[in-house]
């Protein structure tokens, strides 16, 4: 088949560029919470039924240590390849292109899907607080799609301000909550699920070892979407500067509010009933005997989960965006409008969202396609760190990863454990989501390989640095 690989125009880009300078360091790291934040609200907890309170808690740790070293890489690979593509950029430097499509595919997995997942749990919410009685709940899932797509289409300054407070009214109920429960904490309450008898069970792990590992998915749910930060990066005011602050301080605010209500809601209601509640945070202040607080949290749960929608939205259209630009996905996908906000690449990630909804009619099931999308991204672009550390040591660097390479090793080993772990969860789900990736694969090798845009930034840093290797 012909390449018909082409070098567009200004004209093309300027019909698919983002606004500049719009976003600094504050907000990114409101982005890099907002993603993320919803996830202490819900769902994390699942995560003690099956493998104990200290199989979580170990998840938590041994996950916060990949994302850590995770971030430290994007940190200083977002400083030197600033581009919206983010994590298809890296790879497509660091790997070649169809690595770079196969990481900037896992991504779009992950952004369309949590958001898809969360709006289902808006949707509960809203029906939980009867706010609309009798309305069916898809209803609300299509509303927040339509409501939150035009707000972003409205530009990226403006959204990403109203997202900012959004995230801190849910911040504010997260301290609200640790205030209100830890007088009542109990040690004692970490650890009342009695032992299965499964290989390695004990009071500590009453599920074993298999239930530490099946944990691992679970531990991700604190900090699932932060690596999306650099997808702002062509709409940041200074890149070099303001992505390792954004980066670093949204990991330490989710490290600290992730562990405080894992250790606090199970630490007043039991891990056991912890395990299976569906409002862990609102069940603990109830508890505890908090009802007045327990209402507040509720309509600020909501919040957290808004916030993380809107901000994953958000992502999701940035990746779509940078793809299509370059030629891997469709380049009309790519158009910007007046605003210049990418409102194909919205539209299109609220469509699939919406239907995704409808077909699979499960949130968890959704959420944990995205996260064996995530994971499957993580190990690809730690790797990327890897290789663009060996291969171009003199790259324009505005910050380093403390440890180097030994530190993304660490992520790269990490993450491929945990891409293993989602088949212990949901098969169905880390199942799914290969599928699509292997499409995807198909569709790239067949038909967009030679119909790429090798001006398109991404593309160029590629060039600029195969050009440096050839030179040494």
């Amino acid at each position: 088949m012909e390449i018909k690989n082409t070098t567009e125009n200004k004209e093309y880009f300027e019909k698919r560029s983002l606004k500049k300078g719009t976003v600094g360091w504050v907000l990114l790291v409101g982005l890099g919470v907002a993603y993320t934040i919803s996830g202490d609200f819900s769902g994390w907890n699942y995560g003690i039924a099956n493998g104990g309170w200290l199989g979580l808690a170990v998840a938590w740790f041994v996950m916060g240590v990949m994302y850590l070293c995770t971030v430290f890489g994007l940190a200083e690979l977002s400083s030197a390849i600033p581009t919206a593509g983010a994590g298809y950029g890296f790879a497509r430097s660091a790997l070649g292109r169809t690595a770079g499509f196969t990481t900037g595919l896992a991504l779009v997995i992950e952004y369309i899907c949590a958001p898809a997942a969360i709006s289902t749990f808006i949707a509960n919410y809203i029906v939980s607080l009867g706010i609309f009685p009798g309305v069916p709940s898809i209803v609300f899932v299509i509303a927040a799609y339509v409501i939150f797509v035009g707000i972003h289409a409205v530009g990226v300054g403006e959204a990403l301000k109203l997202m900012f407070v959004i995230t801190a009214v849910a911040l504010i109920a997260l301290i609200v909550f640790i205030i209100g429960v830890a007088p009542s904490f109990n040690v004692a309450n970490l650890f009342d699920i009695a032992p299965d008898g499964s290989f390695g069970s004990s009071q500590l792990l009453p599920m074993g070892f298999a239930g530490l590992v099946a944990c691992l998915p679970y531990g991700i749910w604190f900090f699932l979407g932060v690596e999306g930060v650099p997808l702002a990066a062509e709409e940041s005011a200074d890149p070099k500067r303001d992505m390792p602050r954004g980066l670093i301080g949204a990991i330490t605010i989710l490290a600290c509010t992730g562990f405080s209500v894992l250790l606090l809601a199970a630490g007043v209601s039991g891990a056991e009933s912890m395990g299976v509640s569906d409002t862990p945070l609102i069940d603990a202040l109830s508890a505890v005997g908090h009802g007045s607080l327990s209402t507040f949290l509720n309509w600020a749960g909501l919040a957290g989960l808004i916030a993380s929608f809107f901000s994953l939205m958000y992502a999701g259209s940035r990746q779509i965006f940078a793809l299509s630009r370059a030629g891997y996905l469709p380049k009309f996908l790519a158009l910007t409008g007046s605003r210049k906000t990418p409102v194909a690449a919205l539209i299109l990630s609220a469509l699939i969202g919406i239907g995704m909804v409808l077909v699979m009619r499960d949130g968890s099931l959704i959420l944990n396609v995205a996260v064996f999308g995530a994971c499957v991204s993580y190990a690809l672009m730690n790797l990327s760190h890897i290789l663009l550390r060996k291969k171009y040591p003199n790259m324009a660097r505005g910050y380093k990863t403390p440890g180097g390479v030994v530190t993304t090793s660490i992520a790269f080993v990490l993450s491929c454990i945990a891409i293993v772990s989602t088949f212990f969860v949901d098969v169905v789900a880390a199942s799914c989501a290969l599928c699509v990736m292997a499409v995807g694969v198909v569709y790239f090798t067949v038909y967009a390989k030679r119909h790429l845009v090798t001006n398109a930034p991404e593309e160029e840093y590629a060039a600029l640095n195969a050009a440096e290797l050839e030179l040494r």
